[in-house]
């Protein structure tokens, strides 16, 4: 590990950025002074739209044509503000690498995933095809691929979720770079995952001395990698001190705000009332199984083997698990849209093993459905209003969206964003405004049961935690069951008066919220709970430790 008293690997010094928009020119970043050291990972924390990454993009200067920049960016000594598009080739990838957040979206579907490592070597030269695979098949080797020699000529899909973030990363060391740029490196993961790739990246930072920028929202993810920490607010820098000090004592009222919206688990259980207890379930798997079918001659996949649950009404049942245990599956299934292939699953009163869709398109308006994005379920052409209007205009409780207009505002004004926010387009609002007005259309009917799967996991913690407590309020106010899919068991602490843990298509284990995640009996259940971060360095400390034990 590098000497802390090394020059800067990155060293930022009063850096202006400004957009010109159609609406106007946008001061996205304001005279915002960091460095990182070689060996150390500093994360840049904060809500949407303040700057954090626009900052953090300097760096590798992938600022957009509008950007006017001032200031300087000194990487590696080298000034970057003003570098050609020629010079800006040389040093990505050399000097600095990114890895970015959606690995799906940053790896080439058509091509293998040692064509891709060995692209960026062939770029900078020096490399023949047989060194670049090489190359490529140590790199693998490097981030824990298991069999890299074989897996080097597979293709994007041939990997888990977690895999494919562990390739972006060997992409972004392949030319061991002086400094990694991780943005949300790990929204999209399971907890489990996420530990893994947390200690990866520490891993990094202590064996070859690589330099970190971290930006991120979770501010467990903070306590567990992060050496200091700059705060950031509308394009400032309000605050910076190590990390042990700044969860201990922040000192700006933004810090003490943005650590006190993290969710924690607090194992206080929720009860239903004695008639809902004693009410007919809402959903009610017995023994379900569901598979995919096989192609090119191999057997069906069973996604969900044998699994008995209950869902009443008034109740939120939180469905947990990594990727790949089912959860989904589950959801997709009681929403109608995966088909059943043994056992039983009734919802709202109808089988679904067999069902045809005539016969359950009468209780689809019972049902409401909150999308993991938002920003892609909405309709981009049309206004928010619209797309609130849509499940009304699709099951005929109004004509238009016209019609619909005076619900519309009613359901806008209860999840908190006005009837104004109605006339504006789903671009025009940021992503806790999105995902209210995703709320609101799932409500637009008066929904018996709601299907959340995942519908907090790329928010902001600030505004995941009013979304939250939106969601808690209005479950409680309107009476509707609710399946809560998501990974984050904090959220699930915080919202479900029961659990089901899944593994692998099974149940591992389930039960009354705080007895599972306080006194869990399953060593699965065990190793998710300690795979989840917790806002605190010392305690995160001893949990990476018993994680690792596990």
């Amino acid at each position: 590990m590098a000497a802390a008293s090394d020059s800067p690997a990155v060293d930022i010094r009063d850096l202006d950025v400004t957009f010109v928009t159609d609406g106007g020119d946008v001061h996205a970043v304001r005279g915002v002074t960091l460095d990182v050291r070689r060996g150390e990972v500093l994360a840049i924390v904060g809500e949407s739209g303040s700057g954090k990454t626009v900052t953090s993009r300097t760096i590798i200067g992938l600022l957009p044509e509008t950007a006017t920049v001032g200031g300087a960016v000194l990487l590696d000594g080298l000034d970057i503000v003003g570098l050609d598009a020629d010079a800006l080739r040389e040093i990505r990838g050399s000097k600095a690498a990114m890895i970015f957040q959606e690995p799906s979206t940053a790896l080439n579907p058509v091509f293998t995933v040692g064509w891709q490592l060995a692209e960026g070597l062939r770029a900078h030269g020096g490399y023949t095809k047989a060194q670049a695979k090489k190359r490529a098949v140590e790199m693998l080797a490097r981030v824990g691929i298991p069999d890299p020699a074989k897996r080097v000529d597979d293709y994007p899909h041939q990997f888990s979720g977690g895999q494919k973030q562990r390739i972006v990363i060997a992409m972004a060391l392949a030319l061991d770079p002086t400094v990694i740029i991780a943005d949300e490196p790990t929204t999209a993961l399971d907890v489990t995952v996420q530990a893994e790739i947390l200690d990866l990246l520490r891993d990094l930072r202590d064996q070859y001395g690589t330099a970190i920028v971290l930006i991120t929202h979770n501010m467990g993810v903070v306590a567990d990698l992060a050496d200091r920490v700059a705060v950031m607010l509308e394009g400032e820098v309000v605050e910076t001190a190590p990390v042990k000090e700044l969860f201990a004592a922040p000192r700006h009222e933004y810090t003490k705000r943005l650590l006190a919206a993290v969710p924690r688990l607090e194992l206080a259980d929720r009860t239903l009332s004695a008639d809902e207890q004693a009410a007919e379930p809402v959903v009610q798997a017995e023994q379900l199984v569901i598979e995919y079918a096989g192609r090119f001659g191999r057997s069906a996949f069973r996604a969900v083997d044998r699994v008995s649950f209950a869902i009443r009404p008034g109740e939120v049942l939180g469905l947990v698990g990594e990727s790949g245990s089912g959860k989904t599956t589950i959801g997709r299934a009681i929403a109608g849209l995966t088909p059943v292939a043994g056992g039983s699953l009734r919802v709202l009163g109808v089988e679904m093993n067999g069902v045809k869709e005539r016969q359950f398109r009468a209780r689809r308006k019972d049902l409401g459905f909150v999308f993991q994005d938002p920003a892609t379920s909405f309709n981009p052409l049309l206004t928010i209003a619209q797309n609130v209007a849509e499940p009304l205009v699709v099951h005929s409780d109004a004509s238009d969206a016209d019609a619909a207009r005076d619900r519309v505002d009613e359901l806008l004004d209860a999840v908190q964003l006005g009837g104004s926010f109605g006339d504006r387009f789903p671009h025009e609002l940021s992503g806790g405004q999105r995902q209210r007005a995703s709320l609101a259309r799932a409500l637009a009917l008066d929904p018996k049961l709601l299907i959340a799967d995942e519908p907090t996991s790329a928010l902001d913690v600030s505004v995941q935690a009013r979304v939250l407590e939106l969601f808690r309020e209005l479950q409680e106010r309107f009476g509707f069951a609710t399946l809560f899919i998501t990974h984050d068991l904090a959220v699930v602490d915080m919202l479900a008066h029961r659990v089901v843990v899944l593994h692998k298509g099974v149940i591992a284990e389930e039960g009354p919220t705080g007895q599972v995640l306080g006194d869990p009996q399953d060593a699965y259940t065990k190793r998710l709970i300690a795979s989840l971060p917790v806002p605190d360095p010392a305690e995160q400390a001893v949990r990476r430790e018993a994680w690792r034990a596990s």
